[in-house]
């Protein structure tokens, strides 16, 4: 494996792109949690109980604990 050297200038532009990805990705996911609570509060969505998860899960192949 060869060994790749990045300037710190490059690597400093990197980080801040990756921040600001992991900070819209971070909005994206709460925006939709609270559409799904709110879903969920006003009855438009029924909510899944943890047993009924864990059948999921289960059925896909997944050992719970």
């Amino acid at each position: 494996m060869e060994t790749v050297t990045v300037p710190k200038e490059v690597f400093t532009k990197i980080l801040d792109d990756v921040v600001v990805l992991i900070d819209d990705v971070e909005l994206a996911l709460d925006i939709k949690i609270r559409q799904r609570i709110s879903d969920i509060k006003s009855g438009k969505v029924k909510g899944k109980t943890e047993l009924e998860l864990n059948d999921y899960l289960k059925k896909r192949g997944l050992r719970i604990e």
